[in-house]
């Protein structure tokens, strides 16, 4: 029993330990467009509701790649897939952000 509590405050303390090293440098800055009617969720929530819709995206455009050039009977480009799997998400993120009352600045 005693040992089973050692076990699970070992678990936590190293997930804690580990949630502290997820980078958010290179994440986008979210400035709400009209400051007089605030967003409805805050920016966290938005952010992380959007990245998972922009997974979707990604996830759904490789896959419409690959239909397209079966039908076409040419060859899968990798690189060209991945470059338009990327615009398809960056984009869906970009329509989230901005359907959620926000505008993301990156740092370049």
């Amino acid at each position: 029993m005693l040992s089973n509590m050692v076990r699970g405050l070992v678990f936590l303390a190293s997930a804690a330990a580990l949630a502290g090293c997820v980078d958010r440098a290179n994440g986008p800055m979210l400035s709400p467009v009209n400051p007089l009617d605030p967003p409805l969720n805050p920016p966290g929530i938005a952010h992380t509701m959007c990245v998972a819709e922009g997974n979707v995206m990604y996830g759904e455009a490789r896959r419409q790649y690959e239909a397209r050039a079966q039908m076409s009977r040419y060859a899968i480009d990798p690189a060209n897939q991945e470059a338009q799997a990327r615009a398809a998400a960056r984009r869906q993120y970009v329509t989230c952000i901005s359907s959620q009352g926000y505008r993301a600045i990156y740092d370049q």
